[in-house]
């Protein structure tokens, strides 16, 4: 292999960026990065691995140049150039100098390293707002992405478990041997039942020139908007995928943080914006998608861990990712939650509550009436609604591509939460018999709270998809809902309270944040 320490040596020196006081390097196993001022450059080790090669100055010329047409497009902000390292005919180093090209280097414009989403999830700041434009952002990257129409979905996570299968074969010391047979083998089983499904949406457009690598700190704040950078550069196999594997990584990355919460909200907000219903009933294989990231990520931490020299608290996380590869697998019995009651009552608040803890991880998928209305109108969520988007026909319409959507979700083996008024007993009745037909269970909750309260609440919201204010909820008041048989709960209260009840009226779930 090449020895690269004089371009190291050259590229640390302060006068290439700017008059910067110091250059930070940044090594990794396949590049070192240098950063200075606002720049940073980037250049591949001259490594070989079994699943990269950068051994000679040409291979890793291609590779920094995959990596720029792979992230210029979608981050236009960070990816500027490749520039050449060359020798004088005095023997010395320069950057984009004259003479024989040595090394390429990738350029780029420097970003904070706070503003990386692993350093926000860390300190806090990854709200609800921010989850939601997480998952608006991925479904817009996924939707640019160019697709490869292939009838191998199943093929290549079979792949993928044949390579983990291979390593870990020599970590049973590291992991328990049981734990990696249990994952292999449902794996297995749940790629046999999903086959089918896999293949069919390869060949509908699905399988595509994705990340690769959506993780947290792949992904950084620009302006306020999530933006996805370092995609996979070094393999177009591992780099085309079906678009709900990408997604699975950055959802299990979440869940495995402790964010379970930001993981439901990123998928509900994905599913809505990728706007198709094969991710619906895609949602089938996403079990198996997560427990496929969580076992690579458990071969890459005890990977790392023995490089470092038996690390106890990675072999400790690379157990945690192997449990999770298999509880993921054993998601349990779907069904259907309908939350009822007039505007003001808190629906959406308790679904959010209650969907991280419903259901296989992510969690619940959450059918808002308001947000499929926006849908079915054609405007943004938060763009408000004349009289003509509230016509019965419309409403009718509204109910009935909810009715869809659960049962689209439930078939692929996922609890629904159904958030409308439910003002109708035929809404009411008809939302019911969707579990009915599918022999999924059903639990309907009607919230109520005094019509001063729900007035009072319509009137204080903000930015939200609802477009009912106290004129709306005074003709809700004085509707006849005909008899509710579905379990009352007093939306009275604060939030948390009204929270606390719905997860008792259901028989009670885990916690999850407000």
């Amino acid at each position: 292999m090449a020895d690269q320490e004089e371009v190291v040596t050259l590229l640390q020196q302060p006068a290439l960026y700017a008059g910067a006081a110091d250059v930070d390097v940044v090594r990794t196993h396949g590049a070192y990065v240098f950063l200075g001022g606002d720049t940073a450059l980037k250049i591949k080790r001259a490594v070989r691995y079994d699943y990269l090669d950068y051994s000679t100055p040409e291979l890793r010329a291609a590779a920094l140049r995959r990596e720029l047409e792979l992230n210029a497009p979608a981050a236009p902000m960070i990816y500027r150039d490749m520039v050449a390292v060359t020798r004088g005919a005095d023997g010395a180093l320069a950057l984009d100098g004259a003479g024989e090209v040595v090394e390429w280097a990738l350029r780029m414009w420097r970003f904070p390293d706070e503003d990386q989403l692993d350093r926000v999830a860390g300190r806090g700041a990854l709200d609800r707002p921010l989850a939601e434009t997480l998952g608006e952002s991925i479904a817009q990257y996924h939707a640019a992405a160019p697709a490869l129409a292939a009838p191998d979905g199943a093929r290549r996570i079979g792949d993928i478990l044949d390579e983990l299968g291979r390593e870990f074969a020599g970590m049973e010391g590291a992991l328990p041997a049981e734990g990696i047979a249990r994952f292999l083998d449902r794996a297995r089983e749940a790629l046999a039942r999903q086959a089918a499904l896999l293949d069919s949406r390869a060949e509908a457009g699905h399988v595509r020139r994705c990340h690769g690598d959506l993780h947290l700190r792949n992904i950084v704040l620009i302006e306020g908007r999530p933006v996805p950078f370092d995609a996979l550069e070094f393999s177009e196999e591992l780099g085309t995928c079906d678009v709900l594997y990408d997604l699975a990584f950055l959802l299990m990355d979440l869940r495995h943080r402790g964010l379970a919460w930001a993981a439901n909200e990123v998928l509900n907000r994905y599913l809505f914006a990728a706007a198709t219903d094969d991710h619906y009933r895609g949602l089938a294989a996403l079990p198996l998608f997560q427990a496929v990231r969580a076992g690579i990520s458990a071969m890459v931490a005890v990977q790392t861990a023995r490089a470092q020299g038996g690390s106890a608290p990675l072999l400790r996380d690379a157990g945690r990712y192997l449990d999770d590869a298999i509880a993921v697998l054993e998601p349990g019995a779907p069904r259907l939650v309908a939350l009822g009651g007039l505007s003001g009552t808190g629906k959406t608040t308790v679904a959010r509550g209650l969907a991280p803890d419903l259901g296989a991880p992510p969690g619940a998928v959450h059918l808002r009436s308001d947000m499929i209305r926006k849908a079915l109108c054609g405007v943004d969520p938060l763009t408000p609604l004349d009289a003509r988007g509230y016509r019965p026909e419309v409403s009718a319409a509204v109910y009935d591509r909810m009715d869809a959507l659960a049962r689209e979700v439930l078939q692929a083996g996922q609890t629904v939460i159904a958030d409308a008024v439910f003002l109708n007993p035929d809404e009411r009745a008809a939302i019911a018999q969707v579990a009915q037909d599918l022999g999924a269970g059903f639990a309907g909750l009607w919230l109520e709270a005094e019509g001063a309260a729900l007035v009072a609440r319509v009137s204080d919201r903000r930015g939200d998809a609802s477009d009912a204010d106290a004129e709306v909820v005074r003709a809700q008041l004085a509707r006849d809902t005909g008899p509710i048989g579905w379990a009352r709960v007093d939306a009275s209260g604060a939030a948390d309270e009204v929270l606390a009840a719905c997860r008792a009226a259901l028989g009670g779930t885990g916690q999850a944040p407000a």
